[in-house]
This record gives structure tokens, C-alpha cells and sequence, in this order.
């Protein structure tokens, strides 16, 4: 959500940002919240101009009120003026309702209009032209073929599909005995991860409010993703995300406690409508999964410092698992509008031949802090600060990437060395059939 100050002060600026993002069908709310916006700025002062005349005339009644006692002819002058506070009241309310009907719709209006896209941001219409950075770790194609991840994971007894099927749908599913442990120890070698760098370690609320839900994504985003409670102003989170950066809705900050830095656990779920719909048969798009997360509020000159430093954790997570993995850019036409710069940290599926995506890091800008009314306190006066967030690492979805590059001609499993203490001390798992 932009200033409106801006869009007023730079109209062809934003103009020229919504052909960027290849959302051209946006155009015409520059020129429609403009113009909302001037008749609200003539509303609003000609609404102070009546109240500053009523006020006067109110308090020129009470003195001819005083003077008629002596000279009646003052009656008149007085009852003149009365009527005239009278219809000045009647257009104060006129207008103060007017006020917020226009507040509305400029809000309305100014929630669809996309954040301003950092320079760097490649130009593109959709992922395919999201731009690859660099590499970590050699991409490595064993000798022997790799099964389906589900096939892995069954080989181990470790995930049940169609009792999920039967008992909730698809995008479901049951994790179970060295692989549900493996899922686990993922979470915790995360969480540990993200204190050891200086995190501070939450769990929040696995529901938010709908004012929340609009503070920290876009509609579009919202009708994909979020579950609503029915009967209740209240949603199932997509991502930690969205009740970690809720935790600051119209909060002061004190300055010299940022960086806010934390790191979060939570359940996730998701519609996930839209063109890539559900995976029936595996675990890569689901319903349902875990996730720890990284989010930073921060001063404005510091969030893309941040966002440098927050998915090169992601890579050295990984790395640390023996997983290869790349850096991608994400271009104009993938940036959901609240971005201001995003980048995918994709993994290597020596199966498929190919990396896919296992975390998004993301800098918003001051979009969430203005949405959600958060303020931080300075020297020199209050201002926005910015908000980022990060996957950590979102199992099962990771898991996939895991088992296809620790997995051995035999069918077992190894452990990297970093992930043995949260498995018992165990090097290998061997599959059960």
C-alpha cells in the first residue's frame, strides 16, 4: 500500500510501476483514487471552514441573545443566524459522511495499486522469466534410479496417503515413524539454526483477524490462499508470517529495539487455488504442512541488508544438509504487490533434473507497516519501519529434496552429521520393505 502523498505527487511513476508488473487492467485506479482524493481534500476543508463559521456565528448568536434584552431588534439578527448554524450543521453532516464514504474508497482503491518494485527487479510477465543468480553445491545424478519421493518415503512405512484421502481429502496426509521423526528433526535443526544466528524464537497464533489478513497480503493473495472460520472474524494462518508481523498491528516501536528479529513455528494452510492447484499424488503442493519461519522489522535503510542476509541463511541451511541449491530472482510479473523484491531459494531434484522452490524470502517495504498502522518511535519523530520474511524451511515439501539427495543404491537413507543429535544419534535409515 502506497502513500497516497506519492501516488498524488508521482502518478506516472505508479503508472509506469503497474506496466512493470504487467497489470495494465490497474491503470485506471491511478487516475480514479486521484480524483477520489481531491474531492475528499475539498470535502475536508470546506468541512473545517463550517465548523470554524459555526462556531463563530454560534458564539455571535449567544452575544445578540444578550443584547435583545435591551434592544429586541437583535432578536431578529439572532434568529437569522441560528437558522444559518442550523443549515451549516446539516452540511457538516453532509459532508463529514461524505469524508468517510471517500476515505473508503480511497482505501479500497489504494489496497489494489502494487508496491513500487525495487530497481533490480528483473522485468517479466510470469516465473518464466524469473532470473537464476548462482549456485551452492554441485547438482549431482547418482548412477541408479530414484523413485518417486512418495515411493521413498512408503519404502520406510513412512507416509500414508490414501488414509488421508478418506478422512480429509486430497492435500492431505499421514507422516509416520522414521520419516515423521525426520520431519521433526528438521523443524527443530531450524528453529535451533535461526536462535543460534540471534533470532528470538516464537509461536503465535495459528488464527488471525480479517483486519490482519488485509494488513499483510494483497485480495488476490487472500482468495488464493485463506481458510475463514465461518461464523468468526477469524482465518487460518498461510504462513507464520502473517500473525508475526500481526504481533506489531498499531503498535509504537521504540527505535532502539529494532531489528525485531524472530523466528517462528507454526502449521500452515492453504487453499492453494489457482493455476497449480493441488498435487494428488504427492507432497509438494498441499493443504497442510509445517514451517518455520524468519521475520525482521527493521529501519528502512537497513531492510535490504536484511534481505541479503536472510536467504543466504536459507543456502548455508541447506548446504549444511547436503543439499544443493540455487539463488533465483524473481521478476516483476511473479512479485505478489505488497513486494518490493523477492527471491526463490530452489533445491536440486537429481530425479527430476531440475531445481524447485523450497523457501521465498521477501523484502516488503513499508507496505505491511502501513497497513497495519505500525510506527516506530525515533529521535526526530515517528516513521514506518520495514518488514521481511523468509522460509526457514517448510517440511514436508523439503523432505523431497532431502530424501532424493541423501539417498543411497540400497535404498537407505543418510543422515548429515548436523541432523543426528535430533534423530537419536542415527546415521542411516533403513527403508522397512
Amino acid at each position: 500500500m502506497l502513500d497516497i502523498k506519492f501516488v498524488r505527487e508521482n502518478p506516472e511513476a505508479v503508472k509506469e510501476n503497474i506496466k512493470k508488473k504487467f497489470q495494465d487492467q490497474k491503470l485506471p485506479l491511478v487516475d480514479q483514487v486521484l480524483a477520489l482524493d481531491a474531492e475528499n481534500r475539498t470535502t475536508i476543508q470546506e468541512a473545517q471552514d463550517l465548523r470554524t463559521a459555526r462556531n463563530a456565528k454560534s458564539k455571535q448568536v449567544g452575544i445578540l441573545m444578550g443584547q435583545s434584552k435591551k434592544d429586541p431588534s437583535k432578536l431578529a439578527e439572532a434568529e437569522q443566524l441560528k437558522a444559518e448554524v442550523k443549515a451549516d450543521a446539516d452540511r457538516l453532516a453532509y459532508l463529514e459522511t461524505r469524508e468517510t464514504e471517500l476515505a473508503e474508497q480511497i482505501r479500497h482503491i489504494m489496497l489494489q495499486i502494487p508496491n513500487i518494485i525495487d530497481p533490480s527487479v528483473p522485468i517479466g510477465p510470469d516465473d518464466s522469466c524469473n532470473v537464476e543468480v548462482q549456485r551452492f553445491g554441485e547438482p549431482v545424478t547418482p548412477d541408479f534410479e530414484i523413485p518417486y519421493h512418495t515411493q521413498i518415503m512408503e519404502s520406510f512405512n513412512g507416509i500414508d496417503m490414501d488414509a488421508a484421502g478418506r478422512v480429509s481429502g486430497n492435500g492431505f496426509y499421514y507422516l509416520m515413524g522414521d520419516i515423521a521423526r525426520l520431519h521433526e528433526a528438521v523443524l527443530a535443526y531450524a528453529r535451533d539454526f535461526m536462535i543460534d544466528k540471534g533470532f528470538t524464537f516464537c509461536v503465535p497464533p495459528f488464527m488471525i483477524h480479517g483486519n490482519v489478513v488485509e494488513g499483510v497480503m494483497s485480495q488476490t493473495e487472500m482468495d488464493a490462499m485463506m481458510y475463514k472460520i465461518e461464523g468468526e472474524d477469524l482465518y487460518l494462518i498461510g504462513t507464520s508470517e502473517h500473525s508475526m508481523i500481526g504481533k506489531f498491528i498499531d503498535q509504537i516501536i521504540p527505535e532502539d529495539s529494532l531489528p525485531q528479529t524472530l523466528t517462528s513455528y507454526s502449521p500452515c494452510f492453504r487453499k492453494e487455488k489457482g493455476a497449480h492447484g493441488i498435487e494428488e499424488r504427492g507432497v509438494y503442493r498441499i493443504h497442510q504442512f509445517e514451517k518455520q519461519e524468519m521475520v525482521v522489522v527493521c529501519k528502512p535503510e537497513d531492510s535490504m541488508k536484511w534481505y541479503e542476509q536472510m536467504w543466504k541463511y536459507s543456502v548455508e541451511l541447506f548446504r549444511s544438509m547436503d543439499i544443493p541449491v540455487r539463488q533465483l530472482e524473481c521478476c516483476s510479473g511473479d512479485l505478489a504487490d505488497l513486494k518490493v523484491k523477492s527471491c526463490d531459494i530452489e533445491a536440486w531434484s537429481p530425479r527430476q533434473q531440475k531445481y524447485f522452490e523450497v523457501c521465498s524470502c521477501s523484502n516488503l517495504g513499508d507496505a505491511q507497516a502501513r497497513r497495519l498502522k505500525m510506527r516506530v518511535k525515533g529521535e526526530n519523530g515517528t516513521y514506518l519501519p520495514h518488514t521481511l520474511n523468509n522460509t526457514v524451511v517448510a517440511p514436508p515439501r523439503m523432505l523431497i529434496a532431502f530424501l532424493e539427495n541423501n539417498l543411497q543404491a540400497d535404498g537407505t537413507v543418510k543422515i548429515p552429521a548436523i541432523l543426528r543429535p535430533y534423530m537419536g544419534g542415527k546415521e542411516l535409515l533403513v527403508p522397512k520393505k
